[in-house]
């Protein structure tokens, strides 16, 4: 049997979607109040310049992949209007129950789906825009999620994979400091959960840098990639555009 990565652990690539769930089973109910906390409010300002840089106009279709809470999709569904149209999907039940609820509350109904990005529900030439944000590293096979996304767009549409990253060399070891030793402790406090926090902190070394994402998302078919490093490359947004 093949193994794969869960933060720093080997464990079978059969089983690997099963711990991701029970990692965000356990933080569903604090996760937008630890986001806020762990980020210092950096998050809204990540999640905005995506939404700018995505520039969805009125009447497109947009996918939402591992949109958790809702905070894209939100966005979003103010810009398409009522001509077009947001799906909001995740793996996880916890988490899209949790955004479901918060969308709904804002008075906004999006089609809402449990779906497994490396096995998308759709047909291909569909979407206008792709949006994943944290949701990439904890895929099993980032090959296989990025060729779907890519399958699902319509030739010219735009991937957007907002992620952790590599940051730069000066920011290492405050930021280590920080991931390893400050994060589990405030997740402990917050969600009752050190151990997911942990994982957060070892899936994002894991997780490939800039440069070796943007070559993955070229050998899965994406004729233009670029990405845009922020806060240091704490995180990165890549942008793919399907030719």
């Amino acid at each position: 049997m093949s193994t794969t990565h869960f933060g720093f652990k080997s464990v079978d690539e059969s089983e690997k979607a099963r711990h991701v769930r029970g990692v965000f089973d356990s933080v569903a109910s604090r996760y937008d109040v630890m986001n806020d906390l762990m980020s210092m409010g950096l998050h809204r300002l990540w999640k905005a310049y995506t939404v700018t840089v995505a520039n969805v106009q009125e009447g497109q279709r947009v996918l939402d992949i591992a949109g958790g809470t809702g905070d894209l999709a939100l966005a979003f569904a103010g810009k398409v209007g009522k001509t077009g149209c947001v799906v909001h999907t995740d793996i996880n039940e916890a988490m899209l129950r949790t955004g479901r609820d918060r969308l709904l509350d804002a008075g906004i109904v999006l089609p809402t789906l449990v779906c497994d990005a490396e096995r998308l529900p759709f047909p291909g030439d569909h979407f206008d825009v792709v949006t994943v944000a944290f949701g990439l590293r904890n895929m099993t096979h980032k090959d296989l999620a990025l060729s779907e996304m890519r399958r699902v767009l319509k030739p010219g549409g735009k991937l957007l994979v907002l992620e952790f990253s590599k940051v730069a060399q000066p920011l290492e070891k405050a930021y280590d400091w920080y991931s390893f030793k400050i994060l589990p402790r405030l997740g402990k406090l917050v969600a009752g959960d050190d151990a997911s926090y942990r994982y957060l902190a070892e899936s994002i070394r894991m997780h490939p840098g800039q440069a070796e994402l943007k070559a993955l998302m070229k050998q899965t078919g994406f004729g233009h990639v670029d990405y845009h490093n922020l806060t240091g490359g704490v995180v990165a947004l890549h942008v793919g555009i399907k030719c």
